[in-house]
């Protein structure tokens, strides 16, 4: 049987009516795997998706049920309902928020670590848009409205999905850090402010600074990495360094602020802010951030294996269930005023207790 898909599924019978997609094959048709075939039907669908709905039963051939590898025949009747998520929406929810600056135009807010910035698929609540539409009395926000920043309380700029495929809800947030990642965001009220902010990061003139414990001591002990950062070719979850053409530039600026044995307190500088751009940049030096899982940095790289040292660093990861990277310190100029502004806010408690641990063990 041939894995490619054949053109004329394209003039088979179809009836939709929702979610729902009856099907019948054409007397044309080569046979095709239907967890392929059903993907032209549903071109915003990923094709896990349709093999998990063929596998719990919500695809029908011929009446019966079928597996994700069974070939389409000529003259198949299919019956397909792909599981459709209920729609995502931005609700207030009164989450407690550390603000540290607030004024007409702008908030400048420190997030803790393990919290989301925006709702999103498999993160609908509880999130930094949910506290901050509580905190400005905000109105809900839902990919279909068409609410203006001054009912939500906060900026509306690429607020909603660009596309059916991308489900994201996030009034006010003109930049991110990582879910894992604790430190300083900062969040726009209205629309003009959100655009010169956005402007700003554009040209590279926020003022970014993050502090990270990462394994073993970087030689030189401060320098630059450019590397250009896109989708990792072997871990498709996460990023790495690839060739120019195939990612964006990056740049990353470093300095170690103390160093111990195997591990080092480091200063990161961004000059430009690429998904996981410290992370990514941290692992390609050979240096992953301390605690992080996806990276690298959740096992221990330098120094021995013995199991009481192995011990010891599994202790530390559950007293700080998050890679060890903060964001330190941030400024900008004020859009209203034009004002610089700089914020620092030092890093969460675990973070330090963790760092007093490595330091009194020698590490």
């Amino acid at each position: 049987m041939s894995d490619a898909f054949d053109p004329t599924a394209y003039d088979a019978e179809v009836t939709r009516a929702g979610n729902v997609v009856e099907v019948t094959v054409p007397t044309e048709a080569t046979p095709v795997r239907i967890d392929k075939y059903l993907t032209r039907f549903y071109p915003q669908a990923s094709r896990t998706k349709i093999q998990r709905s063929i596998k719990q039963g919500h695809v029908k051939v011929n009446g019966a049920d079928v597996k994700k590898s069974y070939p389409v025949e000529p003259g198949d009747q299919i019956v397909c309902r792909l599981i459709q998520p209920p729609p995502l929406s931005a609700d207030p929810e009164a989450i407690p928020l550390d603000v540290v600056y607030e004024d007409e135009h702008l908030l400048v807010v420190h997030k803790p670590a393990g919290m989301v910035v925006h709702p999103a698929p498999g993160h609908r609540s509880g999130t930094l848009v949910n506290a901050l539409l509580h905190h400005v009395d905000g109105a809900s926000v839902a990919p279909d409205d068409e609410a203006a920043a001054d009912d939500v309380g906060l900026s509306m700029v690429n607020a909603l999905p660009a596309r059916p495929n991308h489900p994201v809800v996030r009034p006010g947030i003109v930049h991110r850090l990582d879910k894992g990642t604790s430190g300083l965001l900062v969040v726009a009220k209205r629309d003009t402010v959100h655009r010169a902010l956005a402007a700003q990061f554009k040209a590279h003139t926020i003022d970014r600074v993050y502090h990270a414990i990462v394994w073993g001591r970087p030689d030189p002990p401060a320098g630059t990495v450019s590397g250009a950062i896109g989708r990792d070719p072997n871990h498709r979850q996460r990023m790495a360094v690839v060739p120019p053409e195939d990612g964006k530039a990056a740049t990353t600026h470093y300095e170690t602020i103390g160093a111990l044995t195997h591990v080092a307190h480091m200063r990161f500088q961004l000059e430009t802010g690429r998904t996981h751009q410290i992370r990514v940049h941290a692992r390609h030096m050979g240096h992953p951030v301390l605690g992080d899982p996806k990276y690298d940095g959740a096992r221990v790289r330098y120094g021995t294996q013995s199991g009481s040292r192995r011990r010891f660093f599994t202790n530390l990861f559950e007293t700080m269930p998050h890679p060890a990277l903060h964001a330190h310190r941030l400024g900008f100029t004020h859009p209203a005023t034009g004002e610089h502004l700089t914020f620092t806010a030092d890093w969460p408690e675990d973070v330090a207790a963790v760092w007093a641990r490595l330091q009194k063990a020698g590490e």
